[in-house]
């Protein structure tokens, strides 16, 4: 008897439908087909033990599988749910008739227990899309699938309930999630607040600027000047996340296995913080199973990049494409896929390998051109796409002692959300661009033009300073950040004067 099971692969961020044909004929082999990995090849063993010790007979007959499209390669351990009912629905153990219906996935364990599996919620998107009546999945996955509307899905813990709902002896209830209410009551839930930081009100002002704009950022200071500790808050003012951009989040988080068990939407914007000896693939992705990599993972979100000189020279360089573009393309000989990779860069460094060049009290020791040597890890086109370069020095006893709270991120998030709705407003006909730091020289031209006053003043700072023609579209940029958190239409004097104040680094003398 020949019937057909439905599946998923997932190729990037999306999944593509798989159509598992099984027929069970006179024989005695057993062939699977249609580029199957080997986890896929081993399932024969874990159906073989989960239908026996579930009371079933694994059929002594020939029996051959079919993953189709057969020139897609299907990987993972997911298909073992789906190849199991097909094979007892071709024994005509399972009655066929509801099988079309349904897309099926999950991992067996050797007593039928069903297991979790990575990507049910762009499996779910597939299912709607191709017009199933409902999904079948782990019972870990249910709510991160449910997400999607118009989808019945089901969250089962053994194969038992799956074959008894086929046979309609057993019925499944669906999983309902109010999904709006439970984004929008998670959004405000922060465990980090600047209120807790001491001092710092010029590093404060400029991690607004930032978030107001969506401009890059890096810190250079002295070690426990406090710049991991307010690069860990960035999330907290940053404004909340779309429905929309939630959901594209969500989805790279659970190709990627990522998702909490019973989580389903993500509420708050990702903040990733890999460390120093990462590689390039895992910073950007791919690999012989192609995954996201760090910075696909901080989509819409934070990518925070500490002592940024100890990273190895080639994974810096392979962010500089995504950092412009805001996508990755993988290619590889036999692949090539796209992973999204809008991310907002924070970076940390101390100015020196002793850390305390420019120090206000300790002493650097470090020989003569160590300085310039440390600095030039970094190169100058990954430093062109940071906007903001603030330099941070430590905070004195006074101020640290101070019991009195800071102001609060929830106040300063407040502002960040009214620039950022001026933005959407200034780009609702500019497709793919959102906020300022996304503007090209064309649109920097109609909004961030400054007048005489300003262009002199902006003409006089790079002389006196010998900023590099890099930083003219930086400032401009940064420039009308600022105008637009004072709700200002046109870009003023005083507003270039704190952005030219925001490119510490580009100064030709600062590391001596």
């Amino acid at each position: 008897m020949l019937v057909k099971v439905f599946g998923a692969a997932m190729q990037g961020i999306d999944a593509l439908t798989v159509t598992i044909e099984v027929n069970c004929s006179q024989g005695i082999h057993f062939y699977m087909v249609g580029l199957p990995d080997t986890a896929v090849k081993e399932s024969h063993e874990r159906i073989r033990s989960a239908l026996l010790h579930n009371g079933y007979k694994f059929p002594h007959r020939q029996l051959i599988i079919n993953l189709a499209p057969a020139d897609i390669r299907k990987e993972g351990s997911a298909y073992d749910l789906p190849l199991a009912i097909g094979i007892l629905a071709a024994a005509e153990d399972i009655a066929p008739d509801r099988l079309d219906r349904y897309m099926v996935m999950g991992e067996l364990s050797l007593d039928g227990s069903i297991l979790p599996i990575k990507g049910a919620l762009p499996i779910a998107i597939q299912a709607r899309k191709e017009g199933f009546k409902g999904l079948i999945v782990p019972k870990a996955n249910v709510r991160e699938a449910a997400v999607v509307d118009k989808l019945d899905v089901f969250g089962v813990e053994n194969i038992k309930e799956v074959v008894d709902f086929f046979n309609g002896t057993h019925e499944l209830t669906p999983t309902v999630i109010d999904t709006r209410a439970e984004f929008f009551a998670a959004q405000g839930n922060f465990d980090l607040d600047f209120a807790d930081v001491k001092g710092q009100e010029s590093v404060k002002r400029a991690f607004e600027v930032a978030a107001a704009g969506g401009h890059n950022l890096i810190m250079i200071g002295p070690p426990g000047s406090g710049k991991s500790m307010m690069a860990k808050r960035i999330s907290s003012i940053l404004p909340p996340l779309s429905l929309q951009e939630a959901l594209e989040t969500t989805k790279i988080h659970s190709v990627a296995g990522k998702m909490d068990r019973d989580s389903s939407l993500l509420t708050q914007r990702p903040f990733r913080a890999p460390h120093h000896t990462i590689s390039s693939v895992a910073l950007v992705g791919g690999g012989t199973f192609p995954q996201p990599g760090e910075i696909s993972l901080a989509h819409n979100g934070v990518l925070f990049l500490d002592e940024l000189p100890e990273f190895s020279r080639q994974v810096l360089e392979v962010m500089r494409q995504p950092l412009e573009d805001r996508k990755i393309t993988v290619s590889r000989a036999k692949y090539s896929i796209e992973y999204p990779a809008s991310v907002m860069l924070i970076a940390s460094m101390n100015p020196c390998p002793c850390g305390y060049y420019n120090h206000p009290e300790k002493k650097c020791i470090c020989p003569p051109g160590a300085v310039r040597r440390y600095l030039n890890r970094i190169s100058g086109p990954l430093l062109d796409r940071i906007d903001i370069q603030i330099e941070i020095v430590p905070v004195p006893f006074e101020k640290i002692s101070d019991s009195r709270a800071g102001e609060t991120s929830a106040a300063i998030r407040e502002r960040v959300i009214r620039a950022r709705e001026i933005q959407a407003a200034r780009f609702k006909n500019v497709p793919g661009v959102y906020c300022n730091a996304q503007m090209n020289s064309r649109l920097l031209n109609t909004y961030a033009r400054p007048d005489e006053a300003g262009l002199e003043r902006l003409r006089t700072a790079m002389k006196r300073f010998n900023l590099s023609a890099r930083a003219y579209d930086r400032i401009l940029k940064v420039a009308r950040t600022i105008a637009d958190l004072a709700g200002s239409e046109t870009v003023e004097p005083a507003h270039l004067a704190e952005a030219i104040n925001y490119r510490n680094l580009d100064r030709e003398n600062w590391a001596g």
